[in-house]
């Protein structure tokens, strides 16, 4: 079980954007892709069939999944995540430094 989901809020704790919080858009092998972070400039070709206007565009490239750490709002701070079994018998994710549900 990944720690990390999809919508999930994350900060950087490595690299160029370190500091920088953001939504996870989604999940490729060992990597997340982040909303607004980790750009890259891409050179496309125009495509009048797909309706595709070329130019340079920014693109959200991958980061590896041990560069990122959940973000507790409530510390404002990078937290660790833990898995424990809940009252229904289901599996839920929380903040290890204040035992809170992730929501």
């Amino acid at each position: 079980m990944n720690k990390i989901k999809a919508k999930d809020e994350v900060i950087l704790i490595a690299g160029k954007d370190r500091g920088s919080t953001g939504t996870v858009t989604k999940i490729v092998g060992d990597k997340v892709v982040v909303e607004g972070l980790k750009l890259a400039k891409r050179h496309t070709k125009p495509n009048p069939n797909a309706g595709v206007t070329g130019g340079i565009i920014d693109i959200e490239m991958p980061i590896a999944i041990s560069n990122v750490a959940i973000y507790n709002t409530k510390t404002k701070k990078a937290d660790k995540v833990g898995v424990r079994i809940d009252k229904n018998g289901k599996k839920e994710r929380f903040f290890k430094s204040s035992g809170d549900p992730i929501a």
